[in-house]
Order: structure tokens, then C-alpha cells, then sequence
């Protein structure tokens, strides 16, 4: 493949491009703008009114949400090994989803909603049933409404439907994160507030331990629907798989809120639900990764392609960096030695970093981009 292949496919992903907040003439910033701010003065307003009582609730939930998003963090990047995405608009995706799409947006749509349905169908009923036929529904349209801003404000940045997967995931954690703390501040209350720590500390437990298949994943699934549905100039649209998609969100999220309502209060039957929720969740996760990943595997052969032809790396290594987790792992094995399979560890992480050195230069020729091929030069020459 040519230098023009790879300028094409760099403009097409749009990897490497900048992003820019502030953008005064782009309505989708101002509208951000609204319901972020007007989302973190009410999560403010609330979380104030209960500091006083639950201070140190509140700090240890901070701290350990905190830490569990970072970790999420690292697993994001761990598993975007192809055209990175802005960190910038990461922050911007996350901001949406902790303040906009949950204080602003789904907490004041939540509860007239199950009032309605009260009035409907019983309390009693709304009881059980009211979280399942409202949240999903209100909560991952809102969670979808920050994508679309996004795509407003970043067009080139959210190019294919891994775009929306990664995105939509962080919008997620955001949501899910401020919810949490939200939850821990409230159990902190229970038996009298007698023990609010140690009550908050079983909820922080408890939502770390499910919350690898609540929030991130609704949207993550949701998002890369959404991009489906739509269409990008990079991916082409799919509205069926799209719709597939965004149903399954929807209908994960109505599963996991109704589970009262299907098992009433026999503990056994709940843990039953559960097991097979998670399973069921994992499948469709995996599922939209695998559907929305190899737009991504083209766009990095496209980018690296050249250096084959000039030597900075071998075929083999072009194959492994546009490949699957399988293809890294059978070619680290392929190093004879735990020595030689590290080298060939950080060896594909160099040429990684000059494919993301190529990107930011928009494929021209720069130092950074010449310190970058010397780098795998350099980790080849120790491989023995």
C-alpha cells in the first residue's frame, strides 16, 4: 500500500486529529455546555445536602469510584490497540454521562415516569416493574443523546462504530460512577445511620463487583448501535445491526431493573437471574466489539503498510499489529525465551507508538515520527 493509502485511510478514521472544546459557533457545544453545568450544579446541590451527616461516606466513595474508573481507564486503553481515540474527548464523553445524562437529563425523567405508571398499573406493580419500563429507556436514550452531541462537535472523531463502543463505554462509567456514589450516600442511612460507613462500603462492594455489566455496558453496546444506525463516511450504515443493538441495551438494562419483579424476594432465584443476565450481557458485549473492531484492524494495516515496504517492520509484525488478541499472543510466544518474548512485546508497542506518531503528523514525515522508527530499530537490535 502507498503513502496516499495511508493519507486516505488517516483522514477517513480520523486518527490523529485534535480536538477542540470550545467551538462558538457549533450550537451541540453550547447545548453540552447547558446540561453538563446545569447536571453539576445539581449533583452539587444534592451530594451537599448530605455531606454534612455522611462526610466520610462520601469521601471513601469518591476515593474508591474513583480508583475503580481509573482502572477502567487503563483496560480501555489496553484493549484500543488500533487508532486511538482523543483522551480530550474521552473527558468530554465521561463529563456527559456523570452530570448531563444522569442528574440533568434521567433523574428528572425517572420519577414522574413511575409516578404515571403508579397511576397505571398500581404501586404495587410500579413497585416492581416501574425501574424496568422507565430507566432503560430514558437513561440510555439520554446516555445516546451526549454520542450524537459528540458527533456534532467531533465529526472526523467519531468515524466507525468502535468509535461509539469506546465512547459510549465512558459515557457510561460516568453515569454509573456519580449513580454509585449516590447509592452509597443513601444506604449510608440505613439502621439509623449506626454504621454509614461500614453499610456504604457493602453497596460500594456490590456496584464494583456488578458493574462491569450495568452502565459501561449498556452503553458501550447502545453507542456502537447508534453509530451503526447512523452511518459514518468510515462506516457504512447498518440500520438493522443498529437497531439489534440498541434493543439488546435497552433490553439488558429492563432485565437487570426488573429482576425484583420476575423473582419477588426469593434470594436463590435472584442469584439464578443474575448468573444468566451477566452471561447473556458478556455475549452481546463481545459480540458488538467483534462486529465493530476490524474497521479499525484495516485502518492500522493501511497506516503501517509502508513501513513494510521500507523495513521499519516485517509482515509478520504488520499482521500482528492489525490482528486480533490471538495474533499478539502467538507471536510473543513465537519468541523463544520469557527475554525474547518481552522484547517482542515492546517491540509491537514501538511500532504502535510510530503508527500514533504518523497519525498526529497526518502521515508526513516529522522528527518525532523519525525518533519513533528509530525506537523500533533500537528494541529490534536487543531481540537477539
Amino acid at each position: 500500500m502507498s503513502t496516499d493509502t495511508r493519507r486516505d485511510a488517516l483522514w477517513e478514521s480520523g486518527w490523529g486529529t485534535r480536538f477542540t472544546f470550545y467551538q462558538p459557533r457549533n450550537l451541540a457545544m453550547w447545548v453540552y455546555l447547558l446540561l453538563v453545568c446545569a447536571g453539576a450544579v445539581l449533583w452539587v446541590r444534592n451530594v451537599a445536602g448530605q455531606a454534612t451527616a455522611y462526610g466520610d461516606v462520601l469521601v471513601v466513595a469518591i476515593v474508591l469510584f474513583g480508583l475503580y474508573g481509573a482502572l477502567f481507564w487503563w483496560f480501555t486503553q489496553h484493549i484500543d490497540r488500533y487508532a486511538h481515540q482523543s483522551r480530550k474527548l474521552i473527558v468530554v464523553a465521561f463529563l456527559w454521562g456523570a452530570f448531563a445524562a444522569t442528574w440533568a437529563m434521567a433523574a428528572n425523567a425517572n420519577g414522574p415516569i413511575i409516578s404515571l405508571w403508579g397511576k397505571g398499573i398500581g404501586r404495587s406493580l410500579a413497585t416492581d416493574w416501574g425501574a424496568g419500563l422507565t430507566a432503560p429507556f430514558t437513561e440510555e436514550l439520554s446516555k445516546g443523546f451526549g454520542l450524537l452531541l459528540l458527533i456534532a462537535m467531533a465529526p472526523r472523531l467519531v468515524a466507525t462504530a468502535f468509535d461509539g463502543f469506546v465512547l459510549g463505554a465512558f459515557i457510561g462509567l460516568g453515569f454509573q460512577l456519580l449513580e454509585d456514589v449516590q447509592y452509597a450516600l443513601t444506604s449510608a442511612g440505613q439502621e439509623f445511620g449506626a454504621n454509614p460507613v461500614g453499610n456504604a462500603l457493602t453497596t460500594i462492594v456490590l456496584r464494583m463487583a456488578l458493574g462491569v455489566a450495568a452502565h459501561i455496558l449498556y452503553s458501550a453496546v447502545f453507542c456502537t448501535g447508534l453509530v451503526y444506525f447512523l452511518g459514518r463516511p468510515a462506516e457504512p450504515r447498518r440500520r438493522g445491526r443498529g437497531l439489534l443493538l440498541m434493543a439488546s441495551a435497552i433490553a439488558l438494562h429492563g432485565l437487570w431493573d426488573s429482576l425484583s419483579g420476575f423473582a419477588g424476594s426469593n434470594g436463590l432465584l435472584i442469584f439464578v437471574l443474575v448468573v444468566i443476565l451477566l452471561a447473556l450481557s458478556f455475549y452481546v458485549v463481545t459480540r458488538a466489539f467483534k462486529w465493530s473492531v476490524p474497521r479499525e484492524r484495516e485502518f492500522m494495516r493501511e497506516v503501517m503498510a509502508p513501513e513494510v515496504a521500507g523495513g521499519a517492520i516485517t509482515q509478520e509484525e504488520l499482521d500482528t499489529l492489525s490482528g486480533d488478541r490471538k495474533a499478539r499472543k502467538a507471536y510473543r510466544k513465537a519468541g523463544h525465551g520469557h527475554a525474547n518474548r518481552q522484547r517482542r512485546r515492546h517491540l509491537l508497542d514501538a511500532a504502535h507508538d510510530l503508527a500514533d506518531e504518523l497519525a498526529r503528523s497526518g502521515g508526513q514525515e516529522t522528527p518525532r515520527v523519525s525518533h519513533a522508527r528509530t525506537e523500533v530499530a533500537r528494541v529490534r537490535g536487543g531481540s537477539g
